[in-house]
């Protein structure tokens, strides 16, 4: 405590009174946390943080990911204080509707917030992105003498956090890969909500975390100043390896009867221990929200100093500018987010001269062709490379020894990689993809819920979409997945039906920035429809779903609607019911989240109404309801799978263009 000057302490315990009277006024909230970590947030956000508060998207800034987002009132306390645009009001309304200040973090909600957090040890993930993006990014563009972009990522993470299973897979990826410019502040209070960590946890963090290559430094005291000066200079004078600081702290400090307990972590304190508390600080005001003028002034200097840190920048990347031209307007495209003109002639097309191609090869040839124009694609699998088709060829991976390379091999690690690509999203300057098998979804699909929540951009390439891959058996077939990712609100799923498909999905994840976008791909191969003999141009793929083959000789008598492989069933089943005398329309649907957002005219054009329709997917029926209506038919699969070729497969589970055929006869008999 020496160390601490009244200015200090004074300015310490506003955040620590403050984050107690927000959580009181909104009756919810966690107040313990915020309480122990103020004198950590205070030197971070006033001394150590390159952050400018007039600008938060400024590209070279530090970034700051409170990991344990549950103690969001720190956060909010130091945006408000150091000149973010939180003002006291929006303090006052901590969780309320319509506010700033929601119960954990949102990204792109409220200013000075670089990640949604909550979701335990996802913000440790994020980070790790985050710190990926830094190392590639600056590898790239960096040049002898204008190093302009070198910044950190600091996280503060507890107990939760490192309990959570993302948190090794994330840790291991970092140490790995020597990401030397993270540091991780290890909020050691030793509580959760159930009561003391030993009940659940004897984890020595710090041998766990060397273990896994990271430099592993400790804080016995949170309050100690100096020695907070002292272990961050020594974390960077290390950076051929990320940073865990042990940091011992007291949960609620200076509540006389709930600090070190669980009733300070997900609290309110209560009136008459707020009281006590404020007594204990030698508080000058009994008022809640007080922000002692001098505290006020000497935390607001952070904005002269971020304008000050920020003009030195923009002065270097000025030079950097004039004496890198090229990549200098490269670099500031990809921060804006743009696309190079011109970039769409480099998707492929294919015609049946190609042959028969599975969705995930075709899924390879496209990538590989806009790659060379899209630097800012990023990428690979979770240990299926040669599966997922993700790797770009001749091209470096990304290594300890090559942070320019941009093939990434993530490893077994389905929920960090999805974590992982949230914090190059967020960081800015690329456009992330992962491959996995789409039964795996389910590993990372915490990572997907929260991709969707914040609107990243990201591509998923889920290969091995269906009982369409055969012998791997039912532990390996996804049944339930498309449904329940196409439930995720501002989830794009796109499951194309040939290869020119598989194009025009590509440039709609690509210019897709509004959230992430799952490709659903085959394992086995695909026809390619004749687009110059009877099938409809593919460009219809973009509006969800289009008519893909009319009927012949008069208006359709029924609907066959399909996505993927069974589209082709589809049109087997169409030839099928033309030699009984049935008109059928064949629809390709690669996306009802698309579809659906089409005005009511185009879905009639293309699902006129009174004409039955039969749903084809060798999937779970849940998607489809809303399509076929009271009256249609849907063939598609509500058991799990079985180990055998896929042919069998699906003769045996009835999706078949027989079965197609006959449910579209009898719905036209009735």
């Amino acid at each position: 405590m020496a160390t601490q000057t009244t200015l200090d302490l004074l300015c310490i315990n506003t955040i620590r009174t403050l984050a107690m009277d927000a959580v009181q006024q909104a009756e919810s909230g966690h107040p313990g946390t915020p309480m122990a970590l103020a004198p950590l947030g205070y030197r971070l956000y006033t001394r150590h943080l390159r952050h400018d508060p007039a600008d938060p998207h400024w590209p070279d800034r530090d970034r700051f990911v409170l990991s344990a987002g549950h103690a969001s009132m720190l956060q909010y306390a130091l945006l408000h204080l150091t000149g973010y645009g939180v003002s006291l009001d929006d303090l006052k309304a901590f969780r309320q509707w319509g506010s700033l200040t929601p119960g954990h973090p949102e990204v792109h909600h409220t200013p000075g917030v670089e990640t949604t957090t909550g979701p335990l040890g996802q913000g440790l993930a994020t980070a790790v992105g985050m710190a990926m993006a830094e190392a590639q990014l600056g590898a790239t563009f960096n040049r002898d003498g204008h190093a302009i972009l070198r910044h950190w990522t600091y996280v503060i993470a507890g107990d939760g956090d490192l309990m959570e299973g993302v948190s090794h897979e994330a840790a291991s990826f970092a140490g790995h890969f020597g990401l030397g410019r993270l540091i991780v502040f290890f909020d050691d209070n030793r509580i959760t909500i159930d009561g003391s960590v030993d009940l659940t946890c004897s984890d020595d963090q710090g041998a766990r975390f060397a273990a896994l290559g990271w430099q592993v430094l400790r804080l016995d005291d949170v309050n100690d100043l100096a020695a907070i000066d002292r272990v961050i200079a020594e974390a960077k004078a290390d950076e051929s390896r990320p940073t865990l600081v042990v940091t011992r702290t007291h949960i609620g400090y200076g509540s006389p009867n709930k600090q070190d307990t669980a009733k300070a972590h997900g609290e309110p304190l209560g009136k008459d221990e707020i009281v006590l508390t404020k007594q204990a600080y030698g508080w000058p005001s009994t008022e809640p929200f007080f922000v002692p003028a001098e505290a006020l002034a000497h935390m607001r200097e952070a904005r002269a100093r971020g304008t000050a840190l920020h003009d030195q920048w923009s002065a270097a990347f000025g030079a950097y500018k004039a004496a890198f031209p090229a990549e200098a307007a490269e670099l500031e495209r990809r921060w804006a987010g743009t696309l190079p003109a011109g970039w769409e002639a480099k998707l492929p097309s294919f015609t049946p001269e190609t042959g028969a191609i599975a969705s995930r090869n075709a899924s390879g040839i496209v990538v590989n062709a806009v790659a060379g124009v899209l630097p800012e694609l990023f990428g690979g699998s979770a240990d299926l490379a040669g599966s997922n088709l993700t790797m770009l060829k001749d091209v470096p991976k990304f290594s300890l020894m090559n942070p320019a390379g941009r093939n990434l091999h993530y490893g077994i690690r389905e929920f960090g990689m999805g974590a992982i690509m949230n914090g190059v999203a967020l960081h800015g300057g690329y456009i992330p993809y992962g491959g996995t098998f789409l039964v795996f979804a389910d590993y990372m699909r915490p990572a997907i819920r929260l991709a969707a929540l914040m609107g990243t951009h990201v591509i998923y390439v889920f290969t091995h979409d269906s009982i369409g891959l055969g012998e791997d058996g039912p532990t390996h077939q996804p049944v339930e997945h498309l449904a329940s990712l196409r439930v995720i609100p501002n989830l794009l799923v796109l499951r194309p039906a040939d290869a020119n498909e598989v194009s025009e999905a590509w440039r709609t994840a690509i210019t897709h920035t509004s959230g992430p976008v799952a490709l659903v791909l085959t394992r086995q191969k695909l026809p390619c429809f004749d687009r110059a003999a009877g099938f409809a141009p593919v460009t219809g793929a973009r509006r969800g779903a289009y008519v893909l083959k009319e009927a012949q000789g008069g208006a359709a008598q029924v609907v066959l609607m399909a996505t993927g492989s069974e589209v082709s069933l589809a049109v087997e089943a169409q030839a099928l019911l033309a030699r009984d005398g049935i008109r059928a329309r064949v629809v390709s649907a690669p996306s009802l989240e698309l579809f659906a957002a089409e005005d009511a005219g185009y879905r009639a054009t293309v699902l006129p109404a009174g004409v039955p329709r039969v749903a084809i997917e060798a999937a779970h029926p849940a998607s489809w309801h809303r399509w076929v209506g009271d009256h249609g038919t849907i063939i598609g699969l509500d058991r799990f799978g079985a180990s055998a070729p896929y042919q069998v497969l699906y003769k045996e589970f009835g999706i078949t263009a027989s079965a197609a055929a006959a449910a579209a006869a009898a719905l036209v008999a009735r």
